[in-house]
């Protein structure tokens, strides 16, 4: 089954692109690599997820969050590539979550995210993944998510 029909029989809907946030660009490809810049969560209303996550936000809402952020990263995908079928292979993820001092569940969060992946690429979204901790992050949103993807 291709991405493209997986993602349907999910009933999965990408959302929009967001405009960059600042002087960068969503993705750039070199040879068969995509390189997809950090993306942030947004709630059903439309505004950013932020909090301390382990403080202000549940682990099981900011997973929530992460997954959301790949949805918009296979949106951005998607824009880029024209189809998410050209994705061969999810390779890296770098996951960064807004906790607490003391917050140590990032895997757990951004399982939220690394699940999507394997839910719509199968064995091609199993990637490496980092997991990691940050004092804050832009405008205190809760995850922050990149991307490395190979393409054909």
């Amino acid at each position: 089954m291709s991405h493209e029909a997986k993602l349907q029989e999910l009933g999965l809907t990408l959302p929009p692109v967001p405009a960059p946030g600042g002087n960068y660009v969503h993705a750039v490809r070199t040879g068969n690599l995509l390189y997809l810049a950090g993306k942030g969560p947004y709630t059903d209303d439309g505004s950013r997820a932020t909090g301390k996550v382990g403080a202000d936000v549940s682990v099981e809402d900011a997973y929530k969050h992460a997954r959301s952020v790949g949805l918009t990263l296979i949106a951005v995908m998607q824009q880029e590539l024209g189809s998410i079928d050209k994705v061969k292979q999810i390779v890296k993820v770098l996951g960064m979550v807004n906790g607490a001092p003391d917050f140590g569940q990032q895997p757990a969060v951004i399982n939220g995210c690394s699940d999507l992946f394997v839910e719509v690429f199968g064995d091609s979204g199993r990637h490496a993944r980092s997991a990691v901790g940050m004092g804050s992050l832009p405008n205190q949103i809760t995850v922050e998510i990149e991307v490395i993807i190979e393409v054909e």
